[in-house]
């Protein structure tokens, strides 16, 4: 993919990473399934920021993804508040940190993978989950160590750590990773990718 537009991906990437922080997942009861109470949507207990990680790694590729996160933490380091839960130097000893430095690899390995085979749903699918697991991993990592290393500041253990940052979202982001797939699917066959 030419420079310029990995520079572009890169760009998207970062204000979908930005945005997604912010806005939750929903879905919603097909519509064969309304009843008398219509439309209902049900949370998901995440956002979209790992979605946002996955499509430009599927869309810009390896470099734009890389690079979108890259700028997306030095970004929340240097106090603006793009994360989460604001942002600064100080952000560093949170616990979901890790996940946070993990989108780097994760975006890269999800965009090495979309664009290694052909473009077929199954395989954009597995780059998204790839990424999707290197997140996890450098974030079980961070924690790990971070046990290990310093004395913990919260009040919660290890296990509980993993659990909330780990386990309980996974259902959720694998339902994104899907909406994810799909959508890059969708929108590669469009470009013409």
């Amino acid at each position: 993919m030419p420079v310029p537009i990995e520079l572009i991906w890169a760009f998207i990437g970062l204000l979908l990473t930005i945005g997604g922080a912010f806005f939750p997942a929903f879905v919603t009861t097909p519509i064969g399934f309304w009843d008398n109470r219509g439309f209902q949507a049900y949370s998901l207990g995440v956002n979209y920021q790992i979605g946002a990680v996955l499509l430009v790694g599927c869309m810009g590729g390896k470099n734009a993804a890389a690079l979108s996160q890259i700028a997306y933490l030095i970004l929340g380091l240097t106090l603006w508040p793009v994360f989460s839960q604001g942002g600064g130097i100080g952000y560093i000893k949170e616990p979901a940190f890790g996940y946070l430095l993990g989108f780097i690899p994760g975006a890269w390995v999800c965009g090495w993978m979309a664009f290694k085979v052909a473009s077929r749903l199954e395989s954009i699918a597995f780059s998204c989950v790839c990424g999707l697991f290197t997140i996890h991993a450098i974030g079980l990592t961070y924690l790990v160590l971070s046990h290990l290393l310093v004395l913990p500041t919260k009040t919660t253990g290890l296990f509980e750590q993993i659990l909330k940052y780990s386990v309980y979202p996974l259902p959720g982001q694998l339902a994104v990773v899907c909406a994810i797939a799909l959508l890059s699917f969708v929108l590669r066959r469009v470009m013409f990718y």
